[in-house]
């Protein structure tokens, strides 16, 4: 693959035989976000799980302290009381059958969607739209829930949701270049401290396999798996 002179120049910074501490690891992708826009910082976390065994999937939700930098738009599926009070907690669309509709006709302006359980019977209905594309709510991630105000207000404050692929990775914005690197880190630690508690009790050896942070159009940084988070995950 053939890369641009501005990823090139950014590459010559990095030794990818490295494995380097958190934070020097985000400096340096901050470091190389040069693209005109404020570029997001992602971390690929490889785990040593089998995501074909249902024991053995990582998933779950973490508030991230400084945000994620998007302005977050949120679909709520819920309708009477529930309905009002989602539109006061912020959210940018409401609705129940009439939503579902909608969203069955192609408009997907929304990056988190969230629904009362009595409205589960008309979202199943999309779960060939928004399965792939991550949207589907779900309790485990408490988009799913009777209290949808607090998960609007959440998911406005930079609650992300982590889940394994099929390649063992989770994939996470963890913020933008121009948080730096101090919030970069507080966000970092609180997604990995995240994924180090949902460890599956079926999980066995090494669970961190793999950590890497680049910015959009940065390349990779390789990070120490074994000083990750607040916590330690090597093997048990």
């Amino acid at each position: 693959m053939k890369h641009g002179k501005k990823y090139t120049d950014g590459a010559k910074l990095i030794d990818r035989s490295n494995l380097y501490d958190t934070a020097e690891a985000l400096e340096l992708s901050v470091k190389t976000a040069t693209a005109k826009f404020d570029e997001t910082i992602e971390a690929h976390i490889r785990l040593g799980v089998d995501s074909r065994h249902a024991d053995q999937q990582v998933r779950g939700a973490v508030i991230l302290p400084n945000g994620t930098g998007k302005d977050v738009k949120v679909a709520v599926f819920a309708k009477g009381d529930l309905a009002k009070a989602a539109e006061e907690a912020g959210a940018d669309v409401v609705g129940d059958a009439d939503l579902v509709q909608k969203i069955q006709g192609g408009w997907m302006d929304f990056d988190v969607a969230i629904a009362s359980p009595d409205m589960m019977g008309f979202v199943g209905r999309l779960g060939k739209v928004l399965g792939p594309r991550g949207l589907m709510p779900s309790p485990k991630a408490g988009t799913v829930t009777m209290d949808v105000a607090k998960a609007v207000q959440e998911a406005k404050a930079g609650k992300i949701e982590y889940r394994l692929d099929k390649t063992n990775i989770i994939h996470c914005p963890i913020g933008k270049a121009s948080f730096g690197t101090e919030k970069l880190l507080e966000n970092f630690n609180a997604l990995l401290d995240a994924i180090i508690k949902a460890k599956p009790a079926a999980s066995k050896g090494q669970y961190i396999k793999s950590v890497a942070v680049a910015s959009t159009m940065g390349p990779g940084v390789k990070i120490n798996p074994s000083k990750v988070g607040t916590a330690t995950a090597t093997e048990d």
